[in-house]
């Protein structure tokens, strides 16, 4: 699909892990040449959600000179996919660096976008790359560089045994987190401390611009126990990082129409803009 200021393509293969196929909707600026790139990342509860999360983002960022590569990933099964959904992620922005030429794009301003749980997989794939790298060598692009310039988390889980402990509390029977992990934290902190993206905010990263939207009503994701304390432990390790406050906000309104009036996704519309534009 085409229009005078893009081109999209959907269903684009970037992986094959463990005999699933992974696939991704790219946006790309009509005539591309040295595009920056978003790696994109659906939410969900890491058990659903879909990257057709991103079909308006998509279109909007492509048509003001962004690429978008919105991803679909393994869902949290009876068998756990931590930390296999990580490596799907990584594997996203593999293709994308090395498939750069023929789509493009500029293979150093790449970076990576999620929302709820995509913005927890975005921000371990970002901030600890190297702890999940090398999982499937047989990729056509493993040998590629998986590092990205620049992460943008919108109401995002960064601290692995606070959101075990708020599905606890809103989940009822079922503690989604609990299901992709694969074990309590009473079984294996070790685990969840290796799934926070919070652990990974340390000097040795902080060359990666990272801009985190959070609102103030989130019903599900309480922006004191996981946005604040990330942004700050990001600071006290010298990041570059901003915050975007959504006044208002709830969980869930990424995926709203941006030229809606008064939609929550117009008014981070802009601020996303000049952030990517000074960081990516």
């Amino acid at each position: 699909m085409t229009d005078d200021n893009l081109t999209i393509q959907n269903g684009v293969a970037y992986a094959n892990h463990d005999g699933v196929e992974l696939q991704g909707d790219l946006y790309l600026p009509k005539g591309a040449k040295a595009a920056p790139a978003l790696v994109a990342v659906h939410g969900g509860g890491w058990v659903a959600g879909v990257r057709g999360a991103y079909q308006y983002w998509g279109p909007y960022l492509a048509a003001r000179g962004i690429a978008v590569f919105a991803i679909s990933y393994r869902l949290a099964t009876k068998t756990k996919t931590f930390p296999e959904a990580v490596q799907d992620v990584l594997a996203g922005v593999q293709f994308i660096r090395g498939k750069a030429g023929a789509f493009g794009i500029d293979p150093a301003r790449i970076g990576l976008l999620g929302a709820s749980a995509g913005a927890h997989l975005a921000a371990l794939a970002a901030l600890g790359g190297k702890k999940f790298a090398g999982g499937y060598p047989r990729d056509p692009f493993a040998s590629i560089d998986a590092s990205v310039k620049a992460l943008v988390g919108v109401y995002g889980i960064y601290d692995a045994v606070a959101m075990w402990t708020n599905y606890q509390v809103q989940g009822g029977r079922d503690n989604n987190f609990q299901k992709f992990m694969g074990a309590s934290p009473m079984e294996n902190r070790q685990l969840y401390f290796d799934a926070s993206p919070i652990s990974y905010a340390t000097l040795a990263n902080n060359g990666i611009g990272v801009l985190l939207v959070t609102g103030t009503e989130d019903d599900l994701v309480d922006r004191k126990l996981q946005t604040d304390p990330f942004q700050l432990a990001l600071k006290q390790a010298g990041f570059f990082v901003r915050p975007c406050i959504v006044a208002g906000a709830p969980h869930y309104w990424m995926n709203d129409p941006i030229d809606e009036p008064g939609s929550l996704t117009g008014f981070v519309a802009p601020r996303l803009l000049r952030f990517l534009a000074e960081r990516l």
